[in-house]
């Protein structure tokens, strides 16, 4: 048995099926998803933003209240978990759409006046 022509026989396969894979996942979504610019990926950030904002700012208002009994009330429980499911997936979605772009299965639209 040679280890190094094995090495070089898997190496190779797995080349081959990360390509398959790529192109896969590109046509797919090309398919499915309208073009990707900078804009939009801006645009899609700025949104994240907010949603962490609206979850931070309900997490202080949380903290800062002070119910005689020193428990929250489970609408209050039930608020800030909808603000951090939310901005969990917003998030989650994002962190998806940039390894997409790192492993090629998008390919991103320029335009004028955005990144290059």
């Amino acid at each position: 048995m040679d280890l190094d022509k094995d090495l070089e026989k898997n190496q190779r396969f797995l080349r081959e099926t990360e390509h398959e894979i790529r192109l896969t996942n590109n046509k797919i979504i090309h398919e499915n998803v309208a073009p990707i610019t900078s804009e939009r990926i801006v645009s899609f950030a700025v949104e994240i933003a907010k949603l962490r904002a609206q979850y931070i700012t309900a997490a202080f208002d949380f903290a800062d209240k002070r119910p005689l009994d020193g428990l929250q009330s489970d609408v209050e429980i039930d608020d800030l978990e909808k603000c951090r499911r939310g901005f969990e997936e917003a998030r989650d979605a994002f962190i998806a759409l940039q390894r997409a772009i790192e492993l090629g299965y998008v390919t991103v639209e320029y335009s004028r006046g955005g990144v290059r």
